[in-house]
């Protein structure tokens, strides 16, 4: 294509360029994807749907088999390829030898309980003491502190190790050193150019890490540290009369914590999801199983499920409860004590949506008004003293949902600054952009990684670092609007959508972040209801097609949104309804219905 050439725009799907959500719906297959889809088809005797989703997502005729059944031992690296990973499974084996106190010092979020639950886990099946320190979000604020690892030194212990925390911890960890606690860092965090003193610090994000793994979360990081700690144990006869850590058994945390840190789905990701989730379905961890039934899960955890009913509530403990109750639950063998533990991170969610709501509202208010002004400004930062410091990376992600650009979300705190977390789209790199503020001393701290990022800077330098930001994002998220269309796999009708759709379907997931839900339309289905159902502004909607035969679906959080006025006001005509699909096993049935995304009314 010429300079002087018109930039190639896919064609618009049933002709919706402007539907209730502002966006172009486009095929996601191209002319060449079609023809691949075809031909996997053919050669694999799979089911159209399912070939054209395979395609869809870059998978060719070749790598069919191997996508469809990951094995783990086929994409598991040497975890060797980690930058500093050898002097810190030596470390640790040393450690372990001695039985020395390991302190471990992680995040509040569930990649840092994961990870932590993690290595302890491991720690104990070998009989050696540890101790977990989880930072209080409010007082301590993200990452190791001075008070907290000299406090963990007085508990006795002899090494210091963070998960998904450190990279960017320099006065800390010297002080950890100064200590003699041996600092290691097992991290995913985007890192700066100068690193802390530390005895090793392995994190595919590093500048000078070569691995190629910068898309695992924590949890990823540290059980390929386990997998090197466990074969340098071997090596050291450690295991001759005891028997070996079921690191196996653990890849449900790790799935956990890959989903819930939104990184990419693919390659070791999606294997680590896939078999994580089949362990998860066996109900071996107490926690999980207790945590799974106070959500009122009865049937088998589904990726989503990970993401929207078992994250928030691991989250809520560090957002606005006791930071340390998502690690404990995980590690507890004691069913009695992981029901009270799930019953309580039940109620701090629910405390948790009662105050997110009050503030979504306040900070979209803010978006608008920045919008009205300044209709193509590329990211959005609002802020509130009234807000609560747990829930500013809730308030940011759910403007970004709404306004399809990157946003920021600041508490005012009373000392003068302002303490933030930002939530992405893809193809603009956060963490990068978040790391550039603090290298030129417009933020006091910050870090992150692509889709996300915290950082805290002088209440009075936000316009400061809202144009700074504006500047570094401007032209990743005009990028990003070019190709801001709507993706649509396929369409079905009410009565195609059966269950061995969605059953065929399965083969391709897990899905989540780089490996998008297939998205169906309903074109032309009659909106027979929508109601407003639950707490949280979900709609419950039926539609019915040309044929009757009718399917339900819901809309989550669209009550009051563009969305679900568009619902609302169609009731009764006509509607091309875009979503993805699931199966619903209530009472013994099995019945799909549809999770809406958008909709449009026919042309």
């Amino acid at each position: 294509m010429t300079e002087s050439s018109p930039l190639l725009l896919p064609r618009p799907f049933l002709g919706i360029t402007n539907s209730a959500l502002g966006r172009t719906w486009v095929e996601r297959c191209d002319a060449a994807q079609s023809t691949i889809a075809l031909a996997i088809a053919q050669t694999h005797g799979l089911p159209d749907v399912l070939s054209r989703v395979l395609a869809g997502r870059g998978v060719g005729i070749h790598d069919t088999e191997g996508f469809l059944n990951p094995r783990l031992r086929d994409l598991m690296p040497d975890p060797h390829v980690l930058t500093d990973l050898e002097p810190a499974a030596s470390r640790l084996a040393d450690a372990v030898m001695r039985s020395e106190k390991v302190a471990i010092f992680g995040d509040y979020d569930v990649d840092g309980a994961c990870s932590a639950a993690l290595l302890a886990e491991y720690l104990r099946a070998c009989g050696v003491p540890y101790a977990i320190h989880i930072p209080d979000r409010i007082t301590e604020g993200y990452g190791p502190n001075v008070d907290a690892i000299r406090g963990l030194k007085e508990q006795g212990a002899d090494i210091l190790v963070t998960v998904d925390c450190g990279t960017a911890s320099i006065e800390p960890l010297a002080e950890a050193k100064r200590l003699g606690l041996d600092p290691v860092v097992l991290d995913h965090h985007q890192a700066p150019e100068r690193l802390p003193e530390a005895l090793a610090i392995v994190n595919p994000n590093r500048q000078d890490d070569l691995s190629g793994l910068g898309h695992l979360c924590a949890a990823g990081v540290v059980f390929l540290f386990l997998v090197a700690l466990n074969r340098t144990l071997r090596s050291r006869g450690f295991f001759q009369n005891r028997p070996e850590p079921d690191l196996m058994g653990s890849l449900d945390l790790v799935a956990l914590a890959t989903v819930a840190d939104v990184v990419p789905l693919v390659g070791l990701n999606r294997a680590f999801v896939r078999q994580g989730l089949a362990i998860m379905r066996s109900r071996r961890r107490v926690g999980l199983a207790a945590l799974l039934d106070t959500a009122g899960l009865a049937g088998a955890p589904e990726c989503w499920h990970l993401g929207y009913l078992v994250g928030p509530r691991i989250n809520a403990g560090g957002r606005i409860g006791d930071a340390a109750l998502g690690s404990r639950l995980l590690l507890t063998d004691d069913p009695i004590q992981a029901g009270r533990l799930a019953t309580e991170l039940d109620r701090l969610n629910r405390e948790r949506q009662a105050i997110e709501v009050v503030a979504v509202a306040e900070a979209e208010a803010q978006a608008m008004m920045a919008l009205e002004r300044m209709p193509d400004q590329p990211v959005l930062v609002t802020a509130s003293a009234e807000w609560h410091p747990g829930v500013v990376g809730l308030i940011s992600a759910r403007t970004k949902e709404r306004f399809r650009r990157p946003a920021f979300a600041f508490t005012l705190n009373a000392d003068g600054t302002a303490t933030g977390s930002g939530r992405s789209v893809p193809g603009v790199d956060l963490g990068y952009a978040v790391r550039a503020a603090v290298e030129a001393g417009l933020a006091i701290k910050g870090g992150g990684h692509t889709m996300a990022a915290g950082v805290t800077i002088q209440a009075a330098d936000l316009e400061h670092f809202l144009a700074f930001i504006t500047e570094r994002l401007t032209e990743p998220v005009s990028t990003m609007r070019l190709r801001d269309n709507f993706a649509v796999d396929a369409t079905l009708t009410a009565a195609g959508a059966q269950p061995a759709v969605v059953t065929a379907l399965e083969r391709a997931g897990p899905f989540g972040s780089g490996q998008p839900e297939p998205i169906f339309v309903f074109p032309q289905h009659r909106l027979v209801e929508a109601r407003e159902v639950g707490s949280g502004g979900h709609m419950r909607v039926k539609l019915r097609g040309g044929d009757g035969s009718v399917i339900g679906g819901i809309a989550f959080r669209a009550a009051g949104q563009p969305l679900g006025i568009a619902l609302s006001q169609a009731m009764g005509n006509p509607l091309h309804v875009a979503g993805t699909l699931s199966i619903d096993r209530w009472g013994g049935n099995e019945k799909v219905e549809v999770r809406i995304m958008d909709v449009a009314r026919p042309e």
